[in-house]
């Protein structure tokens, strides 16, 4: 049985929360699930508003199935009335955002800086 090595970092700032992905690949079944299960306790551990960036420095290749993550991520922080903002996403993976539409759904920034600075 091997051990799952954490594929998130977690950083508090003033007023946001940061979710760096450490891994470099996100495409196992078993990978996405385990990534939904760091996150969304992290999303319902706040309390009330959550501004969430998820930044994707670290990520040169997703699978589809880590968009219907990201898609289910957004829902519940939208439940809790918070803010998703995406950053630092490599330029071939933009482009899976840019044929699915997902760059109408998701506020995506360049760089960290961008993301926290536009938090209202």
């Amino acid at each position: 049985m091997t051990a799952i090595k954490p594929m998130i970092s977690v950083e508090y700032t003033g007023n946001a929360t940061i979710v760096k992905f450490t891994d470099e690949k996100i495409l196992e079944e078993k990978d996405i699930k385990a990534l939904q299960d760091s996150i969304m306790p992290i999303i319902e551990s706040a309390s009330g508003r959550i501004n969430l960036i998820l930044d994707f420095g670290n990520v040169r290749f997703l699978s589809s199935a880590v968009l219907g993550l990201l898609i289910r991520i957004s829902k519940r922080i939208y439940e809790y009335d918070g803010q998703l903002r995406l950053c630092n996403i490599n330029p071939k993976i933009y482009e899976i955002f840019k044929i699915t539409r997902l760059t109408k759904t998701f506020d995506i920034y360049e760089n960290i800086e961008g993301a926290i600075e536009d938090l209202s």
